[in-house]
């Protein structure tokens, strides 16, 4: 007698019939004379869940596919607090800024050299301590969130460092109510070398807990991508932001825009379809007359852009059926990649909300110069097709450790879009 057999389908490879499933990467070091096409990923390999409830931290850990303990899911209430976590966030910040980037020789005072230089090993014996002391920073900040005596979160505590630093490279996925510098983040990985320690040296890493993404309509198939350029005209001759944008204009479909009024103007409409936009520009926090800071970029006018701002002119298309709005972002500005207070809207996750495939920012006041060489190489990479924005924020902090050891590619973190990717036809 005829029956029906049992299906279990995963991961939606056929979107719901409205494309046709794509080829995915998996990570390796980077290597910029032989980037190659690389294989289909597995799924995330740990998800690290943390929950803000009433100033109350919940946090557990999941590694799909692999066997939990048979009473319960890896759990625990944290002791420690969001505000003391917000606050810790901002004092590695402030430890990186301060012991790195505003580093003066005794013989130059005056002169930063770690800002005007991509290449640290002239003055590598400094450059090695500072980095071992952010290291050390970073493992405190990861043992401070996880303290705490009880048996519940002792075991937690356990478990979690283990993986993070007993199972080689990861896809990790913090699903986090608090927006934290996750890669700036370090574990004691015993083997002598302070670049290992780092989460994101060691691990692809992406903070999600953003909304559901809209539902939009199939992809368009085109073999070039299309972009944007997003930018204040007086970054236009800082390092390499002449090659960035001369690789914008050779390898895609190219929008420029200087005025805040352009871009308000093209996120009102309801089909915005990019594949990339960059961000070349001016971020800061601003009050807006309000308790509280929000970060906000600025083109080559004043109009300080913020979540809100972006929310108010796209807000209309944000459930629309034949809107379209998936983007991966690019926010080359300063502190684009955090928020000031748990209170606040990250301009990041407006976007994301909005539609864009994921947006990847840097967490603190980034030297122009590292910016735009950091900018060329991600891009570099992106418009190939061939990697996933997860694998290439990984290449590129080994990357530049190895060349010229320099911790700065650390400070850059995903938001959402560890597997984004560009999907191109032959």
């Amino acid at each position: 007698m005829p029956r029906d057999l049992p299906v279990d389908v995963r991961h939606n490879p056929s979107a719901d019939y409205t494309r046709l499933p794509r080829q995915g990467r998996q990570g390796r070091p980077y290597d910029p004379s032989d980037a190659q096409p690389l294989k289909e990923p597995a799924p995330l390999d740990l998800v690290v869940t943390l929950r803000n409830h009433r100033g109350q931290l919940h946090m557990s850990a999941d590694q799909p596919g692999v066997r939990t303990p048979r009473t319960r899911q890896h759990h625990a209430w944290l002791r420690t607090s969001a505000t003391d976590l917000l606050a810790g966030a901002a004092r590695l910040r402030a430890a990186w800024r301060d012991r790195l980037l505003a580093y003066e020789p005794e013989e130059s005072i005056g002169y930063l050299p770690f800002t005007h230089t991509i290449d640290f090993r002239p003055l590598a014996p400094v450059a090695d301590r500072r980095i071992a002391e952010l290291a050390e920073r970073g493992r405190y900040f990861l043992e401070m969130m996880l303290d705490g005596p009880d048996r519940e979160l002792t075991i937690f505590r356990t478990h979690l460092l283990q993986v993070l630093t007993e199972q080689g490279s990861l896809r990790i996925s913090f699903d986090s109510d608090l927006h934290l510098p996750w890669p700036m983040l370090a574990v004691d990985g015993g083997h002598g070398d302070l670049w290992t320690d780092f989460l994101g040296h060691r691990h692809q890493v992406e903070q999600t807990g953003a909304a559901y993404p809209p539902i939009q309509p199939p992809y368009p198939a085109r073999t070039r991508p299309v972009t944007s350029l997003n930018t204040d005209d007086q970054l236009e001759g800082v390092g390499r932001a002449p090659e960035v944008r001369k690789l914008l204009e050779d390898r895609s479909q190219l929008t420029v825009r200087n005025k805040s009024d352009l871009l308000l103007e093209a996120l009102s409409r309801a089909v915005l379809d990019e594949d990339v936009m960059y961000f070349w520009c001016h971020g800061q926090f601003v009050s807006n007359d309000s308790p509280y800071e929000q970060l906000a970029v600025r083109l080559t006018d004043d109009l300080q852009i913020d979540a809100d701002l972006v929310r108010q002119h796209r807000r209309r298309h944000r459930d629309a059926q034949n809107a379209m709005f998936r983007p991966f972002v690019l926010l080359n500005a300063c502190h684009a990649g955090q928020s000031a207070a748990a209170e606040l809207e990250h301009l990041g996750r407006a976007l994301v909300d909005l539609g864009a495939n994921g947006v990847l920012g840097p967490q603190l006041q980034i030297p122009q110069v590292f910016a735009a060489e950091y900018a060329f190489a991600f891009l570099d990479l992106y418009l190939t097709g061939e990697f996933t924005a997860g694998e290439i924020t990984q290449q590129l902090v080994r990357w530049f450790a190895r060349e010229y050891r320099n911790p700065l590619a650390l400070t850059y973190s995903l938001h959402c879009g560890i597997d984004s990717i560009l999907e191109l036809t032959p």
